[in-house]
């Protein structure tokens, strides 16, 4: 588990080259295939409690975008997995 750092700013953390394939790979997606979409997620994070708190970051911001808050993308996988890596990122921020 990588150390929690707040300080590295959102636009640099999502310029990852792996996160920027997999957001690619789901766009026009989230209508037609969400539990591909959040699989492709969970792929990307791997086990959520030894994955990079940077991973969790990105992922927490993306499942907090516009589209998600707006509810054109809504699907019970999301709730589960913003929830998961929410708990995630509480349990870390305790233990610091």
């Amino acid at each position: 588990m990588s150390n929690i750092d707040d300080k590295t700013p959102m636009r640099d953390l999502v310029k990852d080259q792996d996160w920027q394939k997999v957001r690619a790979s789901l766009v026009g997606n989230w209508n037609l295939k969400p539990d591909w979409c959040c699989q492709q997620l969970r792929d990307y994070l791997g086990p959520i409690d030894k994955t990079s708190y940077k991973k969790l970051r990105i992922m927490m911001n993306y499942l907090t975008g516009s589209a998600f808050r707006m509810g054109k993308i809504k699907h019970p996988c999301v709730l589960k997995l913003r929830g998961e890596i929410s708990a995630e990122i509480k349990k870390r921020k305790m233990k610091k």
